[in-house]
């Protein structure tokens, strides 16, 4: 029978000051407060200099040069975004973030796809797996909160129900140490996460087997719509003027996959 760990849980998002109310009028925005995953390269990530940036970083920072706001980042506790974005600790959530039918039947407004995705897994170049069926028995980590995780329960649970565990962490970087130690044998996750991780880090491969599609968008509250729309236009203006094309050409490995971009 299928069993489930939880491993590396307890993480929770440091303090910040509540965002602005969402009856606030545009012309009166002065800050913007944006959630993010702190761990999940390319789009989102501690930098080198002790400050957040990624893909989906820099796009919002160029957002709110263009509206005139300060940006503020925000780390999520992924399991719980929803939950710190209904309490306003954040304005939205972005950060290479699953569009899910649930969350638009609770009422959340979504910004249109920027992204299309897919999970794969992530195992140790020596172990001699080469496919999903070659799992059966094995152990795979899988970050809480996340569209693998659901995957897994959803539409991939007959995969699932060949694993030996499924163990969950509450980052992908804890996933990774999992796996290099030797803890589980692959990891579930999103492409151009394992595409990041696995080319800087020697002695992991992915496996070729596309598991699932969806797309990345943008959540906010359900009584943002006005909030929403405003971001979608200054990236639209973004797309046009150029600059959306420069901030992702440092980012290679998601080019293609960038929507916005496509021909």
């Amino acid at each position: 029978m299928l069993a489930t760990v939880l491993c590396g849980c307890g993480s929770s998002a440091s303090d910040a000051k509540p965002a602005d109310g969402s009856a606030e009028a545009a012309a009166d925005r002065t800050k913007f407060i944006m959630g993010i995953d702190p761990e999940y390269p390319p789009f989102s990530y501690l930098g080198d200099d002790g400050a957040y940036t990624g893909f989906d970083v820099e796009v919002c920072q160029a957002v709110c040069d263009y509206l005139g706001w300060e940006l503020e980042v925000f780390g999520v506790n992924w399991d719980e975004k929803l939950v710190q974005l209904d309490s306003y600790e954040c304005d939205c959530v972005w950060s290479g973030m699953t569009i899910l039918d649930s969350m638009k039947e609770a009422g959340y407004v979504l910004s249109a796809p920027y992204y299309d995705n897919t999970q794969v897994l992530v195992v140790k170049s020596d172990s001699g797996l080469a496919s999903s069926a070659d799992l059966a028995g094995k152990d795979v980590a899988v970050q809480l909160g996340t569209s693998g995780e659901a995957l897994l329960q959803d539409d991939l649970d007959e995969l699932a129900a060949t694993f030996g565990n499924i163990v969950t962490c509450d980052s992908f970087l804890k996933c990774f140490t999992e796996l290099e130690g030797g803890g589980v044998d692959a990891v579930f996750v999103d492409m151009p996460v394992a595409t990041s991780y696995v080319a800087e880090h020697e002695g992991l491969t992915i496996i070729d087997e596309a598991l699932g599609a969806e797309q990345y968008g943008i959540a906010f509250r359900a009584d943002d719509a006005e909030l929403c729309a405003q971001v979608e236009e200054a990236v639209a203006a973004l797309v046009e003027n150029g600059t959306y094309a420069e901030i992702a050409s440092n980012y290679p490995d998601i080019v293609n996959n960038l929507l916005f971009l496509a021909d």
